[in-house]
This record gives C-alpha cells, sequence and structure tokens, in this order.
C-alpha cells in the first residue's frame, strides 16, 4: 500500500496593484494544473490564505479554454475549499506532507513576509516534507530559516518568475520587487528557461520551484515522483 499524503496549497490574499485598474490574486491554473497531478492519487488536501476566507482569481487567469481550469473550478469541492480557504495562523504544519505555495502576482504582498507561512515552511521542510512552490509563489521562500539559522534558500537551485516575464507582461514597474533579483540576493542559484512562459522547474533535494503559470503541472508531476517513485 502506498502511504496517504496530505496536501497543503497556499493561495495568495492580496487583490490591488499600486496604479492598475484590474485586481491580481491567485494564478487559477497555478493551482488546478498542480492539482490535477495530486488528483490522479487521490491525495487529500487543504487550502490555506494569510486572510482565510475566499482566495481572490486574478480574472485574466480565468481562461474558458483551459479545460483544466474549467474542471477543477467547477468541481464542487475544490471550489468551496478556494471559497473556504483556512487562515494560516489555524493550520497545523504536522498534518501535512506536502506544501505548495500557489503563485499570481498578489503572493509578492502578502507571502515574503508572513511570518506564520516561515513557520509552516520550515515544519513542514523540516520534518522530511516536500515544499514546492511556482511562479510568483516562490516570493514565500525568501525569508525562510532553519532552525540552525540559516537560509532554507542559499546555495540551492530554484526557479521563479523572471524579470523577462515581468517586463513581458508590464508589470515589473508595479511589484514591490522583482523575484529573480530577491531570489539571487539571497544567494539562491537561480535558473530560469531559455524562452520565457515554457515550463522550467528546478529540483533540489526536498524543494521543487517552477518558473511560471505554464511549470505548475510540471511541478505538480515532479513532487509526485519525489513522494512515491524514491
Amino acid at each position: 500500500m502506498d502511504p496517504i499524503y496530505k496536501a497543503l496549497f497556499v493561495c495568495t490574499s492580496h487583490t490591488d496593484y499600486p496604479t492598475k485598474p484590474y485586481k491580481t490574486g491567485l494564478w487559477l491554473s497555478e493551482a488546478t494544473h498542480f492539482y490535477d497531478e495530486l488528483d490522479d492519487r487521490k491525495l487529500p488536501y487543504d487550502i490555506a490564505s494569510p486572510s482565510g476566507g475566499p482566495v481572490p482569481i486574478d480574472e485574466r487567469s480565468v481562461d474558458r479554454r483551459d479545460t483544466v481550469n474549467e474542471k477543477w473550478y467547477n468541481d464542487p469541492t475544490f471550489r468551496h475549499k478556494l471559497e473556504h480557504s483556512t487562515r494560516l495562523d489555524e493550520i497545523d504544519p504536522a498534518s501535512y506532507q506536502i506544501l505548495y505555495l500557489t503563485g499570481g502576482h498578489g503572493a509578492m504582498w502578502d507571502f515574503p513576509d508572513n511570518q506564520t507561512l516561515q513557520t509552516i515552511v520550515r515544519y513542514i521542510y523540516e520534518n522530511g516534507g516536500l515544499v514546492a512552490a511556482v511562479g510568483h509563489g516562490v516570493s514565500g521562500l525568501l525569508n525562510v530559516r532553519l532552525s540552525d539559522g540559516s537560509l532554507l534558500l542559499d546555495n540551492r537551485q530554484v526557479a521563479g518568475f523572471s524579470t523577462m516575464e515581468e517586463k513581458l507582461v508590464r508589470l515589473d514597474e508595479e511589484v514591490p520587487f522583482l523575484l529573480e533579483d530577491a531570489l539571487k540576493q539571497k544567494k539562491a542559484l537561480y535558473g530560469k528557461g531559455f524562452i520565457p512562459f515554457l515550463p522550467y522547474i528546478e529540483v533540489d533535494e526536498r524543494l521543487v520551484t517552477g518558473q511560471n503559470p505554464l511549470s505548475a503541472r510540471k511541478v505538480g508531476r515532479k513532487v509526485m515522483e519525489e513522494m512515491y517513485e524514491k
């Protein structure tokens, strides 16, 4: 019998850009495409966010042609978890073996300095769990320190939304910082794909990170491989 692992998805609660008229939030496919890989094994999962309650969805990410988005966004259980996310400070990290930080630009505001999130990451990682993140969700790993005081990302191979991608979506002036630069400042070994917006992941032991929304499925697949095929 395969072990049953439980996954925790963490999504942003942040919606506003400094000057843009439209809203940000979770980039929907970063949750749905990842979960689509976990669903093959019917893994139990919870969805949490800094503020709890309804997870805001970046409206530009709700693509009608994306059948995976459509499938899970219309799935009653998945939708209910998205609309009734647990507050991060009500989460018991001991319940989870897989942690996944989803992206969407909102994460750049409410992930990096969230102490509760840092505690959850540290606990799951130090207790043999797997930590995964994609796109702007990787910002939640920037300030995580392990129990010995070292930075989780120090000298670790990691991917995340690139500066080129930020410029191409014309949001490089809106975000509080550029993720690629911040990762390099933390001494992470940042890697990215040769062509923007194509799937690209980095794997460093129990740390799996993806560059952009299209990387979410690949991250999910790699997480399943690491958990079940090693």
